[in-house]
């Protein structure tokens, strides 16, 4: 039995026995949070079975310090520069790993696993929250181990512990949301292998057309006003602001209304991906479920 199967298995024996007049007594926000909360653990269960899941949310993002702090950044501000990048690599990092989501909602697609928990009596939102909970916790893993490694290249956070908690809570913020659009990324692809690229795509030019390693002030004409009013950019400035880690000199300062009121636009982003991603998401997980 796969590990997947007997994570499948546990949910299944954890799920509530249907009796329609006590499921009809709980009040429908904490069903939804209890269903939610049995596939959270069934997907956090299945990677802890497969721990080979766990390194692009921690190994790929290693890389990406040193590559950047060491290779480019010593043509680019040296320590100054890697208290800038770190920032960029938090946001990068839980933009990617919407990829989780993508793969993983796919891949129960494609195994029928998504089949097996519509015969269950849990509310259908839980599939969706409960995948997306799950890598909730995983972005909080990839997040601990970068700043582990950041502190060892010289990466700092200045602004206070009240504020360092606002800066990881925009960066969660946007990985939920992001989880979200992962999730309907795999709900529409037609296999595992089209869930990988396609979630992959757009990702890359939406990280890079930013301010997470360079200035946006450094990039031509649209490609400078597409990098300011990146969502990415906005997250990724929110955090520096709040981490209080600045630019090195050569970057300039920042300057326009996403710059200036970044904070309150990262949230407002987010939240407007989760306003149009978690409906979209779940109409098309009610079409595939259905068939």
């Amino acid at each position: 039995m796969s590990s997947v199967e007997m994570a499948l298995g546990e949910v299944e024996s954890a799920a509530p026995q249907e009796n329609p007049a006590v499921e009809k007594s709980i009040p429908v926000p904490v069903r939804v949070f209890r269903d939610s909360a049995i596939v959270a653990y069934r997907n956090l269960l299945t990677i802890l079975r497969v721990p080979t899941l766990l390194v692009t949310a921690t190994i790929q993002p290693l890389m990406f310090v040193f590559l950047f702090a060491y290779i480019f950044g010593a043509s680019l501000g040296g320590g100054q520069y890697r208290e800038f990048l770190l920032a960029g690599i938090f946001t990068q990092t839980v933009a990617f790993n919407a990829a989780f989501t993508t793969v993983g909602l796919a891949n129960d697609l494609q195994k029928g696993i998504i089949d097996r928990m519509r015969t269950l009596p849990m509310s259908r939102l839980a599939v969706l929250m409960g995948r997306t909970l799950s890598d909730l916790v995983v972005n909080v893993l990839s997040l601990a181990v970068m700043v582990g490694c950041g502190y060892l290249v010289g990466w700092h956070i200045n602004g206070g512990f009240v504020r360092a908690v606002a800066a990881f809570g925009v960066i969660l913020l946007f990985a939920f949301a992001m989880s979200w659009v992962g999730a309907l990324t795999g709900l529409v692809s037609p296999s595992v292998e089209v869930a990988q690229s396609a979630g992959l795509i757009w990702m890359f030019p939406l990280t890079f057309i930013s301010s997470a390693f360079i200035s946006a002030e450094t990039l031509p004409g649209p490609l400078r006003t597409v990098a300011e009013w990146n969502p990415i950019t906005a997250v990724t400035a929110a955090s520096r602001k709040l981490f209080e880690n600045s630019a090195p000199p050569s970057f300039g300062t920042p300057h326009g209304w996403p710059a200036d009121h970044c904070v309150g636009y990262a949230i407002v982003c987010s939240l407007v991906i989760l306003l149009v991603a978690m409906p979209l998401a779940l109409m098309r997980y009610r079409k595939v479920a259905s068939h």
